[in-house]
């Protein structure tokens, strides 16, 4: 099946015969690059549009409990999609698991990170970023990682608190911090190289990073909202999704 094909199949599976509308989406910040080029072939094949608004998982509940008015939210965990449905926040049965997420330890600094991250033990850098580990689950399972390799209380002074991965990428990146628990997905931007080094760390080390989405209350009867949810289980979505490192859905129950 060619592009052309999966294109039109994923219309007809998507496409509303009502009036194109405006979805307002809340997506978590690895995700953001990705859910961008999504959105391009989600315009084009069904007319609707995104208005997406990027930050940390844990601070989207805050703000959705607070009333805001997000119709979507595609978070970077499982947890918190469940329990907005649990709060009658979100409609019941339309959380599913969209990509599973994996963490990286990166600098900008080619040759600075080895490929098993001993450069953790080693010590001989004086800043980690580190995303939230109350509002991010990269930052949650970055400590985990720390933890498990008997690390957590000696490089705790050493640590750098970014509210969301991205301003975690940000500080490595600037030369804020000499390496940074980050999504691997902000390091394989088609056609934007990261640079630098990096160490895919192994998944035994932290609990799964399952990610999901959910129709929130506000967009249960905005059919752009329905048909955006549709879009990210088509085929190319999930090509977009598997180009930027995330392990497949179809892995995810």
């Amino acid at each position: 099946m060619n592009c052309r094909t999966l294109l039109l199949a994923a219309t007809a599976a998507c496409a509303s015969p009502l009036q194109a509308a405006e979805v307002q989406v809340a997506v978590a910040a690895n995700f953001a690059a990705p859910l961008a080029q999504i959105a391009e072939g989600f315009s084009a094949a069904t007319g609707h549009r995104l208005k997406v608004v990027v930050g940390a998982t844990g601070k989207f509940h805050q703000q959705i409990a607070a009333g805001a008015p997000f119709e979507v939210l595609i978070a970077a965990d499982d947890e918190t999609p469940a329990r907005l449905v649990k709060e009658g926040l979100a409609v019941t049965g339309s959380n599913f698991t969209y990509a599973i997420g994996k963490l990286a330890l990166w600098s900008a600094q080619p040759g600075y990170v080895d490929g098993q991250g001993a450069v953790l033990a080693a010590g001989k850098f004086s800043h980690l970023a580190v995303a939230n580990p109350k509002l991010a689950p990269y930052g949650r399972a970055a400590l985990e990682v720390l933890k498990a390799r008997g690390l957590a209380e000696p490089l705790a002074p050493r640590l750098v608190t970014a509210e969301t991965i991205a301003q975690a990428y940000q500080f490595v990146a600037t030369g804020n911090a000499e390496l940074g628990f980050v999504a691997l997905s902000q390091l394989l931007v088609p056609g934007k190289p990261a640079g630098g080094s990096y160490w895919l760390v192994p998944p035994a080390l932290y609990g799964e990073i399952r990610q999901n989405a959910v129709l929130l209350k506000a967009g249960a009867t905005n059919p752009a909202a329905s048909a955006l949810l549709a879009w990210l289980k088509t085929e190319p979505a999930k090509a977009v999704i598997q180009v930027y490192g995330y392990g497949h859905a179809a892995a995810a129950k």
